[in-house]
């Protein structure tokens, strides 16, 4: 049977109208695909903000637990012993709400100990990152803040040692050569300038060791009666309690800070007044070591500053007069050092610093 031409020409109709819908099909298939997916990196973006922000989870806290009280509430109105169990599911609800937040903000507590720990000068420590979110990132600031000030603070500690060590072989050489000029008061003048250069490179050093760690502490049991003793000298007078107890100290740093705080008390001291007194007393387990002098005393307001390096209250003063300002300073560093503290204040007349040692 012969086949109509009109056949063949609807069957080619019918075949392209097939693949054109095909095609769009295609066409559509693929842009839901592209939606869909465009969709889901909206959600996943907007998701991961909600989690790093800490306000946006504090507020959805806020409305869940509103949303929810209102529906007990409502629920509770059209039963007559609704207040029985709607006070203690809204008591329920608030102790979950305030458990959810507690769990948010609790890394903030990290971070407060994290601060405290730097304000003391471990910057060692490092603050836990609990949660992902802003605390988090606020956790991993302070971390790299910590390493780059210890960073800068080893370079600098580093730097000074080197200094001073490199300093010490030509000033060796300088004083011996100075002891071979002939008598004088230029000698004497060139001896005296030599030995401040070698005492502020020898406070220089004692100051980095000590600042690094307490590491270059050699305890011992020490008689600080003993050690008070050996500084008698004219202008000093001491007052030592019987039968005081025996302390683990390092001998030679306590003894440093005992002789820089005499010969600060006797510099500043009106001897018409009195003189300088050295104490000793027992206080709980430890010992108490005071030395006060009847000088002018300190402006109140520099009293802060007292301790810190090559600080002096009176900026005027010479090297012969007030020092460089490291003495305190080493006091302080040794004190903390064994675990005390430096207190310094006005006596009225006069000065007073004193450092417990357990």
């Amino acid at each position: 049977m012969k086949q109509h031409p009109y056949d063949h020409r609807w069957r080619e109709r019918w075949e392209r109208k097939k693949a054109k819908r095909a095609r769009r099909m295609g066409r559509d298939w693929d842009y839901r695909w592209r939606v869909r997916h465009r969709w889901h990196q909206r959600w996943h973006h907007q998701h991961r903000r909600f989690k790093h922000s800490l306000g946006a989870r504090l507020i959805a806290i806020f409305i869940v637990l509103a949303c929810t009280s209102s529906v007990i509430l409502w629920a509770c109105m059209g039963s007559p012993y609704g207040l029985l169990w709607a006070v203690p599911a809204l008591l329920v609800v608030t102790g979950f709400a305030f458990g959810m937040i507690r769990h948010m903000v609790w890394p903030l507590h990290a971070l407060a100990i994290g601060a405290e720990a730097f304000r003391r000068g471990e910057f060692s420590h490092r603050v836990p990152v609990i949660h992902g979110d802003e605390i988090g990132d606020l956790a991993v600031r302070f971390n790299q803040m910590a390493a780059d000030i210890q960073a800068m603070l080893d370079g600098k500690r580093a730097l000074l040692l080197a200094i001073s060590h490199e300093l010490r072989s030509p000033l060796t050489r300088a004083r011996l050569h100075a002891e071979l000029v002939g008598e004088g008061a230029s000698r004497d003048a060139l001896l005296d300038e030599l030995a401040q250069m070698r005492d502020l490179i020898t406070a220089l050093l004692e100051s980095e060791r000590l600042g690094s760690g307490h590491s270059a502490l050699q305890l011992s049991d020490c008689d600080l009666a003993a050690l008070a003793r050996e500084q008698a000298q004219p202008g000093l007078e001491l007052h030592v309690e019987p039968d005081l107890p025996v302390v683990q100290i390092d001998r030679l740093r306590v003894q440093l800070c005992l002789r820089n705080l005499v010969q600060n008390a006797l510099r500043h001291n009106d001897a018409t007044r009195g003189p300088v007194q050295l104490s000793l007393a027992r206080e709980g387990s430890g010992v108490r070591l005071t030395v006060r002098d009847f000088g002018p005393g300190v402006p109140a307001d520099s009293l802060p500053q007292l301790g810190q390096p090559f600080y002096r209250p009176d900026e005027a003063r010479t090297r012969h007069g007030g020092g460089v300002g490291l003495g305190l300073c080493l006091c302080r560093l040794v004190a903390e050092a064994h675990g005390g503290r430096l207190e310094l204040r006005n006596a009225e007349p006069g000065f007073e610093a004193s450092v417990r040692f357990a």
